[in-house]
């Protein structure tokens, strides 16, 4: 029961042979590239799915499947990969090419969705039967899974926590709506309202912290500040919690799982996060005086892409 999982990013694309425990056997990576045609990235990512299974031991006749994982809407009837714009993708038959070099069994799927399997296979939401996944990074991605299942949608598209509007008339999104979740939870959200605070109070310490430079404002400039008491910054932190409970609290009232997996680079904070949050969402939640789920930390990091990709069925 040997698998190969394909984890496609925007800097780089990493491969890992996994086994039927669920350990990364060995890995290899390339860097994206752009560039070059389709046809040719396939080709790169071709070979160095060989070279990780020859570095495993075993060979390509051993493979039950390879999976892959994408940052876009991926077809997983057909194979093909309707949208994926870091990777310059659009209506691109990725099972089909991929297939030129392998006859294992070939499938694919959104990133989150891998991530918020593997969480739920190997991760802190194992045994659980429903669960979703929500990355906080650049954006806001999400995964769905019910019954042990990848809930896509009907027509593949579901899942897209990020994407659901808070506020109509709110802040533009780079999709083309306003007032997209992921304008107010995201860590580029956070970003933005440090900034927007700290032009109307130059004292603050996230100002200091960024060593009076603005463009210097990260995620964690705003948290490191909050964590230590500074009054702009916590009032920042304190409305960004909001958003983000009022987020979750939008997944426990449509779907309520057992649990909520937090994962990306904002979720490193830590029980700074995870301890407001649990405090707040359930005011938010419609039938609060019931079992609420608990929402956890994701503890796979960059290996859920690996893992979850592997577990494709």
């Amino acid at each position: 029961m040997i698998r190969v999982g394909i984890d496609v990013g925007g800097t780089g694309i990493q491969v890992g042979v996994v086994d039927e425990n669920l350990n990364i056997l060995s890995e290899a990576s390339i860097p994206t590239c752009t560039s070059i045609p389709f046809s040719e990235q396939i080709h790169q990512i071709a070979d160095c799915v060989k070279s990780a299974v020859r570095t495993s031991g075993y060979d390509m006749q051993h493979i039950i499947s390879i999976g892959a994982g994408i940052p876009g809407i991926a077809n997983i009837s057909t194979g093909e990969i309707v949208k994926c714009p870091n990777m310059g993708w659009n209506h691109v038959p990725f099972r089909e090419e991929f297939q030129k070099y392998f006859t294992n069994p070939v499938l694919i799927d959104n990133d989150a969705n891998v991530a918020a399997l593997a969480e739920s296979v190997a991760g802190i939401s194992a045994g659980t039967s429903s669960s979703v996944f929500i990355t906080i990074g650049t954006g806001i991605g999400s995964g769905i899974i019910i019954n042990g299942k990848i809930w896509n949608g009907f027509h593949g598209i579901g899942s897209e926590l990020g994407h659901v509007i808070l506020s109509l008339d709110g802040v533009p999104c780079t999709c083309g709506n306003h007032g997209c979740l992921e304008r107010y939870c995201s860590a580029t959200a956070l970003i933005r309202m440090g900034r927007e605070a700290v032009a109307m109070h130059p004292e603050s310490a996230i100002l200091q912290m960024a060593f009076g430079d603005p463009d210097n404002i990260n995620a964690r400039t705003v948290i490191d500040a909050a964590r230590n008491h500074d009054q702009v910054a916590k009032k920042v932190y304190s409305h960004y919690i909001s958003y983000l409970a009022q987020a979750i609290a939008n997944v426990v009232n449509l779907i309520d799982p057992e649990v909520i997996v937090l994962g990306g680079g904002v979720s490193k904070a830590g029980s700074f996060l995870l301890d407001p949050l649990v405090n707040e969402y359930p005011k938010y939640v419609v039938y609060n005086d019931q079992p609420m789920p608990e929402i956890k930390l994701a503890v796979l990091g960059a290996k859920a892409g690996i893992i979850g990709a592997a577990m494709l069925e």
